[in-house]
């Protein structure tokens, strides 16, 4: 009897040790590479002669190129289209897509326009199935922003982050992850742009220590990570109103000086320099979102590996 797929969709899904052995693994990882040239592959190569296709609805610059530059260093291949150049442009039902390229690879990464799309594939395919982005969440990125805390500032359990901003995909799977590892997570956003309710009652029921302000103050004071992400997401249309909404919520210097004196900044990038963050944040000393975007090699790498049954 065929075992189910390990998918990668959702944190909240996610059991906490596996979470945590994916995170510890990504940091051995990357240091076992230290001075290695970014083709060098990996000694346990865990993706050897397995194929990983990228399905992409969205434009990317760190998804795709941290999970090609991810499968080969694990020893695999990848096959990348975007939804206009397959069949799911024309209308085939991701489900047939889902049957078919089971039958051609060893794993799917999907970044997609909603988040039911990436469900439905995973439901029918025989491979694992990871989430690289959709509307509800980022589970790859957050994955990543936790190895950069981690690398800078030690265990990230018991330690408060805060989220400045839009209540985006990218906050919701920060939520999933509080419980999962045991971090205190304060949001400060706009009433109008809060995360969605379903994510806050499950943080709630999981423990997760998740506290909404509309006070970016109140939310940053004390905190160990200031994190904020772009006003204005692919397929928003009020971009006006969000522009007018978030202007109070800023991350400059002086909201950055209410954080702890180590704490550190992230954007999962691209940012809009100018609106949710100065250029004194985002290149200065607290910045740490260099590290951050490199780290989606090492997090995606392990992503993979667990998907694989490497871990």
């Amino acid at each position: 009897m065929t075992s189910s797929p390990r998918h990668f969709l959702d944190l909240w899904r996610m059991e906490s040790a596996d979470l945590r052995a994916i995170l510890d693994d990504a940091r051995t990882r990357k240091a076992a590479r230290a001075g290695w040239t970014q083709g060098r592959v990996d000694s346990d190569a865990p993706a050897r002669d397995r194929v990983l296709a990228m399905i992409f609805e969205k434009h990317s610059t760190r998804t795709r190129f941290s999970f090609d530059a991810a499968m080969r260093q694990l020893g695999g291949d990848v096959i990348i289209s975007t939804s206009a150049d397959m069949q799911l442009g024309r209308g085939e039902p991701i489900e047939d897509t889902a049957k078919v390229l089971s039958r051609m690879v060893d794993a799917i990464m999907i970044r997609a326009n909603t988040h039911e799309d990436v469900e439905r594939l995973a439901l029918a395919s025989t491979v694992p199935v990871i989430n690289g982005l959709t509307d509800k969440s980022h589970p790859c990125q957050i994955l990543a922003d936790l190895l950069t805390f981690e690398e800078h500032l030690g265990p990230v359990k018991g330690r408060t982050l805060a989220w400045v901003g839009d209540g985006n995909n990218v906050c919701a799977s920060f939520i999933h992850a509080a419980g999962k590892f045991g971090f205190k997570l304060n949001i400060a956003c706009p009433t109008v742009y809060h995360p969605d309710l379903t994510d806050l009652a499950r943080a709630s029921e999981m423990q997760g220590q998740v506290t909404m302000t509309e006070d970016p103050r109140a939310a940053v004071r004390g905190a160990d990570c200031v994190i904020t992400d772009t006003w204005v997401s692919m397929g928003d249309t009020d971009h006006d109103a969000r522009l007018a909404a978030f202007e109070p919520y800023q991350v400059d210097d002086e909201l950055m000086d209410l954080a702890a004196k180590d704490g550190i900044f992230l954007h999962c990038l691209p940012a809009h320099r100018g609106e949710e963050v100065t250029d004194a944040v985002m290149d200065g000393p607290r910045s740490k979102i260099w590290d951050e975007a490199e780290n989606r090699i090492h997090a995606q790498k392990s992503i993979l590996a667990w998907c694989f049954g490497a871990i």
